[in-house]
């Protein structure tokens, strides 16, 4: 069993981190948290995770301004992948009940529902911000920068025909993604070519799905299930997982490829996943150490200023496998917010 942190050093991990998120970083494409598309948005569903933990009420009323303060730049980047923000909004209504937050989500759930580009296979497109598209490809991401939302929706609303399509897009994902091999999840799927491309087992992609299941899971209790079939996909991809786990306790940013380099948000990701799986009824208990052995590691790449290290920068779907290893690190919101999850996960 991996020596546990104390709480105290727990909470002291988490607050550097969240002070360092919230801190003014103008210009940065990874930390200014001050515009809208996913980066940020994974920045404030940790945050929000973090205050749902502490019930600190500095940060609740930080979301709700941050909310107030970016929504104008949302008509601007209606993408899939830019509704990660959204995913707080939820909550925020339930936290404030502030019809806003409720008006802009319902708004938002009918877009993703009717007008969201969809695949032949009917999967949500990954359409992005950036000048690029992605016609007909599958990514992981998706899942929690989109469905998440969808789930959140449909628990505060009672409307089941989000939890429907939150359940559909979780479960095509999960068949499309699979690794029959091994069991853990391809990057992403080329529904034209009818291949994972490259073909990367890439971490982070694995983790936005590792932690995205068991989150929408507890969002669709007692609303909607998933299929035995698809919760024994994710079963299957988290002991796939935990199998490549290396000694140190990370994993590589491609896991099959224990010669590239140590990752850290996917690797937080991964084992807050475990954490929320096994809350969830999806793991056994037994897959705990596993989270815990990543912890140790992880937090000997925070800095004292809050500055998560060892997160690899933005990446699409690469050409080649090797392409992955190339790809710099730098602090991203998306590294602080898998482990401030992960750190709240255990407060």
């Amino acid at each position: 069993m991996p020596k546990l942190i104390s709480h105290d050093a727990l909470q002291l991990f988490a607050d550097q981190i969240y002070r360092y998120m919230i801190t003014d970083h103008k210009g940065n494409w990874g930390m200014d948290i001050q515009h809208w598309d996913w980066v940020p948005g994974v920045g404030v569903i940790a945050i929000l995770s973090y205050y749902e933990k502490t019930r600190d009420e500095e940060v609740l009323d930080y979301l709700v301004s941050w909310a107030h303060t970016n929504i104008p730049a949302s008509d601007q980047a209606k993408v899939v992948n830019a509704m990660a923000p959204f995913a707080i909004f939820p909550a925020l209504y339930e936290y404030t009940h502030d019809p806003f937050f409720l008006e802009e989500s319902l708004r938002v759930g009918q877009w993703m529902l009717t007008e969201a580009p969809r695949t032949r296979e009917d999967a949500f497109e990954h359409t992005v911000t950036e000048n690029v598209s992605f016609p007909e490809q599958v990514w992981a991401d998706t899942i929690f920068m989109a469905v998440l939302f969808l789930a959140r929706l449909a628990r505060v609303t009672g409307d089941v025909s989000y939890a429907n399509e939150a359940v559909k897009q979780l479960q095509i994902h999960l068949e499309l993604l699979a690794d029959q091999e091994t069991g853990v999840m391809f990057h992403g799927w080329n529904c034209i070519t009818q291949d994972h491309m490259s073909a990367a087992r890439w971490t982070r992609a694995n983790a936005w799905i590792a932690v995205g299941t068991p989150m929408i899971m507890k969002e669709l209790d007692g609303v909607a299930t998933l299929s035995q079939e698809a919760a024994e996909r994710y079963q299957a991809m988290m002991q796939g997982l935990i199998r490549y786990q290396q000694a140190n306790g990370l994993w590589a940013t491609v896991m099959d490829r224990p010669d590239f380099y140590p990752e850290t948000s996917g690797s937080a990701g991964i084992a807050s996943g475990i954490l929320k799986a096994i809350r969830q009824g999806l793991l056994d208990n037994i897959n705990e150490d596993s989270a815990y052995r990543a912890l140790n590691a992880i937090v000997h790449t925070i800095l004292p200023s809050g500055e998560v290290t060892g997160v690899s920068g933005g990446t699409p779907v690469m050409p080649t496998i090797e392409a992955y290893n190339e790809i710099p690190c730098h602090p991203t919101l998306y590294g602080q917010g898998l482990v401030l999850m992960l750190l709240s996960e255990l407060l």
